[in-house]
Protein backbone atom coordinates (compact mmCIF):
# COMPACT_ATOMS: atom_id res chain seq x y z
CA UNK A 1 0.00 0.00 0.00
CA UNK A 2 2.77 2.56 0.93
CA UNK A 3 1.99 6.29 0.72
CA UNK A 4 -1.38 5.61 -0.80
CA UNK A 5 -2.51 3.82 2.24
CA UNK A 6 -3.79 6.99 3.59
CA UNK A 7 -5.34 7.80 0.39
CA UNK A 8 -9.40 7.66 0.82
CA UNK A 9 -10.03 7.48 -3.14
CA UNK A 10 -13.68 6.49 -3.91
CA UNK A 11 -14.52 5.97 -0.04
CA UNK A 12 -17.68 7.74 1.11
CA UNK A 13 -18.04 9.43 4.39
CA UNK A 14 -19.98 11.00 7.26
CA UNK A 15 -18.94 13.67 9.44
CA UNK A 16 -21.14 14.84 11.80
CA UNK A 17 -20.79 18.35 12.72
CA UNK A 18 -19.07 18.85 9.85
CA UNK A 19 -20.12 22.66 9.50
CA UNK A 20 -17.26 24.02 11.53
CA UNK A 21 -14.30 23.64 13.98
CA UNK A 22 -12.74 20.13 13.95
CA UNK A 23 -15.24 18.62 11.61
CA UNK A 24 -14.62 21.36 9.09
CA UNK A 25 -11.19 20.51 8.97
CA UNK A 26 -11.76 16.85 8.88
CA UNK A 27 -14.50 17.35 5.78
CA UNK A 28 -11.51 19.27 3.92
CA UNK A 29 -9.12 16.84 4.49
CA UNK A 30 -10.73 13.84 3.30
CA UNK A 31 -12.16 15.59 0.41
CA UNK A 32 -8.21 16.49 -0.18
CA UNK A 33 -7.56 12.62 -0.13
CA UNK A 34 -9.96 11.65 -2.05
CA UNK A 35 -13.32 11.07 -0.71
CA UNK A 36 -16.62 11.89 -0.95
CA UNK A 37 -17.75 13.54 2.20
CA UNK A 38 -21.30 14.16 3.76
CA UNK A 39 -21.48 16.98 6.10
CA UNK A 40 -24.17 16.23 8.46
CA UNK A 41 -24.78 18.96 11.04
CA UNK A 42 -28.20 21.07 12.67
CA UNK A 43 -25.80 23.89 11.31
CA UNK A 44 -27.64 23.80 7.48
CA UNK A 45 -26.68 26.98 6.05
CA UNK A 46 -23.20 26.42 7.52
CA UNK A 47 -23.29 23.09 6.42
CA UNK A 48 -24.77 23.82 3.06
CA UNK A 49 -21.85 26.78 2.18
CA UNK A 50 -18.91 24.21 3.15
CA UNK A 51 -20.23 21.55 1.17
CA UNK A 52 -20.33 23.87 -1.89
CA UNK A 53 -16.94 24.72 -1.55
CA UNK A 54 -15.59 21.45 -1.59
CA UNK A 55 -15.78 18.98 -4.71
CA UNK A 56 -18.45 15.93 -4.48
CA UNK A 57 -19.39 17.01 -0.74
CA UNK A 58 -23.30 17.09 -0.30
CA UNK A 59 -24.85 18.61 2.93
CA UNK A 60 -27.79 16.72 4.79
CA UNK A 61 -29.41 18.25 8.08
CA UNK A 62 -29.06 16.07 11.25
CA UNK A 63 -30.53 16.24 14.91
CA UNK A 64 -28.41 13.84 16.82
CA UNK A 65 -31.61 14.30 19.70
CA UNK A 66 -33.87 12.91 16.80
CA UNK A 67 -33.67 8.61 15.97
CA UNK A 68 -35.57 9.73 13.00
CA UNK A 69 -33.08 12.25 12.01
CA UNK A 70 -29.82 10.38 12.38
CA UNK A 71 -31.32 6.92 10.51
CA UNK A 72 -32.52 9.47 7.57
CA UNK A 73 -28.69 10.75 7.51
CA UNK A 74 -27.84 7.24 7.27
CA UNK A 75 -30.50 6.36 4.62
CA UNK A 76 -30.08 9.55 1.93
CA UNK A 77 -26.29 9.01 2.17
CA UNK A 78 -26.11 5.44 0.90
CA UNK A 79 -28.96 5.96 -1.66
CA UNK A 80 -27.15 9.09 -3.10
CA UNK A 81 -23.88 7.83 -2.98
CA UNK A 82 -24.47 3.92 -3.40
CA UNK A 83 -22.35 3.41 -0.40
CA UNK A 84 -21.27 4.04 2.89
CA UNK A 85 -17.41 3.87 4.25
CA UNK A 86 -16.88 6.11 7.11
CA UNK A 87 -18.38 7.31 9.99
CA UNK A 88 -17.16 10.07 11.86
CA UNK A 89 -19.07 10.77 14.91
CA UNK A 90 -17.77 14.35 15.71
CA UNK A 91 -20.76 16.54 16.97
CA UNK A 92 -21.72 17.50 20.36
CA UNK A 93 -23.64 19.11 23.06
CA UNK A 94 -21.25 21.82 23.20
CA UNK A 95 -21.24 25.77 23.08
CA UNK A 96 -20.57 28.74 25.49
CA UNK A 97 -24.48 28.29 26.75
CA UNK A 98 -23.99 24.87 27.25
CA UNK A 99 -20.70 25.11 29.43
CA UNK A 100 -22.01 27.98 31.39
CA UNK A 101 -24.56 25.00 32.56
CA UNK A 102 -21.88 22.37 32.56
CA UNK A 103 -20.57 22.06 35.85
CA UNK A 104 -19.31 19.68 38.97
CA UNK A 105 -21.93 17.53 39.30
CA UNK A 106 -23.52 18.93 43.24
CA UNK A 107 -24.78 21.63 40.99
CA UNK A 108 -25.85 19.80 37.99
CA UNK A 109 -29.25 20.26 36.56
CA UNK A 110 -30.93 16.92 35.33
CA UNK A 111 -32.45 18.40 32.06
CA UNK A 112 -28.34 19.31 31.16
CA UNK A 113 -27.21 15.78 31.85
CA UNK A 114 -30.04 14.34 30.34
CA UNK A 115 -29.50 15.77 26.93
CA UNK A 116 -25.90 15.67 27.28
CA UNK A 117 -26.34 12.05 27.06
CA UNK A 118 -28.91 11.79 24.39
CA UNK A 119 -27.00 13.72 22.06
CA UNK A 120 -23.70 12.77 22.78
CA UNK A 121 -24.06 9.34 23.52
CA UNK A 122 -27.61 8.50 22.77
CA UNK A 123 -27.03 9.95 19.11
CA UNK A 124 -23.70 8.23 18.45
CA UNK A 125 -24.93 5.11 19.55
CA UNK A 126 -27.91 5.10 17.12
CA UNK A 127 -25.69 6.58 13.99
CA UNK A 128 -23.35 3.78 14.82
CA UNK A 129 -26.23 1.03 14.53
CA UNK A 130 -27.45 2.69 11.61
CA UNK A 131 -24.05 2.69 9.90
CA UNK A 132 -22.95 -0.78 11.14
CA UNK A 133 -24.74 -2.70 8.35
CA UNK A 134 -23.68 -0.56 5.00
CA UNK A 135 -20.14 -0.24 7.03
CA UNK A 136 -20.06 -4.44 7.02
CA UNK A 137 -20.77 -4.30 3.18
CA UNK A 138 -17.68 -2.01 3.00
CA UNK A 139 -15.37 -3.32 5.43
CA UNK A 140 -15.41 0.25 6.51
CA UNK A 141 -15.02 1.84 9.89
CA UNK A 142 -15.66 4.13 12.45
CA UNK A 143 -13.98 7.63 14.34
CA UNK A 144 -15.52 8.80 17.53
CA UNK A 145 -14.00 12.48 18.78
CA UNK A 146 -14.15 12.08 22.43
CA UNK A 147 -12.00 14.64 24.75
CA UNK A 148 -8.82 14.10 26.96
CA UNK A 149 -11.52 15.18 29.96
CA UNK A 150 -12.88 11.50 29.73
CA UNK A 151 -9.46 10.60 30.67
CA UNK A 152 -9.33 13.25 33.58
CA UNK A 153 -11.47 14.83 36.76
CA UNK A 154 -12.02 18.65 36.23
CA UNK A 155 -13.64 21.23 38.35
CA UNK A 156 -16.47 21.63 35.35
CA UNK A 157 -17.98 19.94 32.25
CA UNK A 158 -19.22 16.84 34.48
CA UNK A 159 -21.73 15.97 31.59
CA UNK A 160 -19.72 16.43 28.68
CA UNK A 161 -16.65 14.31 29.94
CA UNK A 162 -18.47 11.70 31.16
CA UNK A 163 -20.39 11.06 28.50
CA UNK A 164 -17.43 11.46 26.37
CA UNK A 165 -15.65 8.73 28.71
CA UNK A 166 -18.94 6.33 27.71
CA UNK A 167 -18.51 7.39 23.71
CA UNK A 168 -14.68 5.31 24.86
CA UNK A 169 -16.58 2.52 25.81
CA UNK A 170 -18.78 2.59 23.12
CA UNK A 171 -16.54 2.58 20.85
CA UNK A 172 -14.04 -0.87 22.60
CA UNK A 173 -17.59 -2.74 22.50
CA UNK A 174 -17.88 -1.87 18.62
CA UNK A 175 -14.76 -3.00 17.83
CA UNK A 176 -15.14 -6.04 19.96
CA UNK A 177 -18.29 -6.72 18.18
CA UNK A 178 -17.66 -6.66 14.87
CA UNK A 179 -14.47 -6.16 13.99
CA UNK A 180 -14.61 -10.21 12.24
CA UNK A 181 -17.24 -8.42 9.89
CA UNK A 182 -14.14 -6.46 8.95
CA UNK A 183 -15.18 -3.31 10.78
CA UNK A 184 -13.12 -1.33 12.06
CA UNK A 185 -13.95 1.59 15.60
CA UNK A 186 -11.45 3.95 17.08
CA UNK A 187 -11.49 7.66 18.78
CA UNK A 188 -9.86 10.71 19.26
CA UNK A 189 -9.27 12.39 22.13
CA UNK A 190 -8.72 16.32 21.19
CA UNK A 191 -7.85 18.58 24.19
CA UNK A 192 -8.27 22.31 23.99
CA UNK A 193 -8.53 23.10 20.64
CA UNK A 194 -8.51 26.55 18.96
CA UNK A 195 -11.48 26.43 17.01
CA UNK A 196 -13.13 29.96 15.90
CA UNK A 197 -16.04 29.39 18.36
CA UNK A 198 -13.84 28.54 21.35
CA UNK A 199 -10.96 31.29 20.33
CA UNK A 200 -13.77 34.03 20.86
CA UNK A 201 -15.45 32.33 23.81
CA UNK A 202 -12.72 31.01 26.12
CA UNK A 203 -11.53 33.44 29.13
CA UNK A 204 -7.88 34.26 28.38
CA UNK A 205 -6.76 33.28 31.25
CA UNK A 206 -7.85 30.04 31.25
CA UNK A 207 -6.75 29.24 28.18
CA UNK A 208 -3.14 30.77 29.49
CA UNK A 209 -3.17 27.79 32.15
CA UNK A 210 -3.85 25.49 29.50
CA UNK A 211 -1.69 26.45 26.92
CA UNK A 212 0.98 26.17 30.05
CA UNK A 213 0.32 22.61 30.53
CA UNK A 214 0.26 21.58 26.85
CA UNK A 215 4.05 19.69 26.05
CA UNK A 216 3.71 21.52 22.48
CA UNK A 217 4.45 25.13 21.65
CA UNK A 218 1.16 26.00 21.39
CA UNK A 219 -2.39 24.19 21.43
CA UNK A 220 -4.01 22.28 18.84
CA UNK A 221 -5.72 23.02 15.88
CA UNK A 222 -8.44 21.60 14.25
CA UNK A 223 -6.57 20.53 11.39
CA UNK A 224 -4.65 18.90 14.10
CA UNK A 225 -7.37 16.72 14.54
CA UNK A 226 -8.31 16.10 11.36
CA UNK A 227 -5.32 14.67 10.33
CA UNK A 228 -5.41 12.18 13.30
CA UNK A 229 -9.25 11.52 12.21
CA UNK A 230 -8.18 10.49 8.79
CA UNK A 231 -5.35 8.80 9.76
CA UNK A 232 -7.70 6.25 11.51
CA UNK A 233 -10.19 6.19 8.48
CA UNK A 234 -7.65 5.41 5.66
CA UNK A 235 -6.33 1.89 5.14
CA UNK A 236 -3.29 2.85 6.82
CA UNK A 237 -4.48 2.01 9.69
CA UNK A 238 -5.72 -1.56 8.83
CA UNK A 239 -4.62 -3.16 11.59
CA UNK A 240 -5.53 -0.73 14.22
CA UNK A 241 -8.74 -0.82 15.89
CA UNK A 242 -10.58 -0.66 19.61
CA UNK A 243 -8.03 1.97 20.80
CA UNK A 244 -7.93 6.03 22.05
CA UNK A 245 -5.46 8.07 20.56
CA UNK A 246 -5.13 11.18 22.75
CA UNK A 247 -4.14 14.13 20.22
CA UNK A 248 -4.03 17.04 22.72
CA UNK A 249 -0.42 18.09 22.52
CA UNK A 250 1.01 16.18 25.86
CA UNK A 251 -1.51 17.54 28.45
CA UNK A 252 -2.99 14.56 29.85
CA UNK A 253 0.51 12.35 29.41
CA UNK A 254 2.17 14.37 32.56
CA UNK A 255 2.22 14.92 36.30
CA UNK A 256 0.43 17.44 37.37
CA UNK A 257 1.55 21.34 37.77
CA UNK A 258 4.55 20.96 35.09
CA UNK A 259 3.48 24.77 34.01
CA UNK A 260 5.02 26.00 38.17
CA UNK A 261 8.15 23.08 37.27
CA UNK A 262 9.16 24.81 34.28
CA UNK A 263 9.07 28.17 36.02
CA UNK A 264 11.24 26.74 39.00
CA UNK A 265 13.85 25.11 36.56
CA UNK A 266 13.73 27.86 34.33
CA UNK A 267 15.37 27.42 30.82
CA UNK A 268 16.21 23.96 32.06
CA UNK A 269 13.38 22.26 32.20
Amino acid sequence: MGSDAIRLDGKVAIVTGGAGGIGAATARLMTDRGARVVIADIAQNAAQALADSLPGAIAIPLDLESEESIEALVAAVVAQCGRLDILHNNAALLGPDIARLDGDIEHMGTALWDRSYAVNVRGTMIACRAALPHLRATRGNIVNTVSNLALQGHLIQAAYSSSKAAIIQMTRSIAASHGAHGVRCNAVAPGMTMTPALRDAFPPALRAAVEAETLRDRLGAPEDIAEAVAFLASDAARNITGQLLVADGGCASHVPGIAQFRAFFGDHA
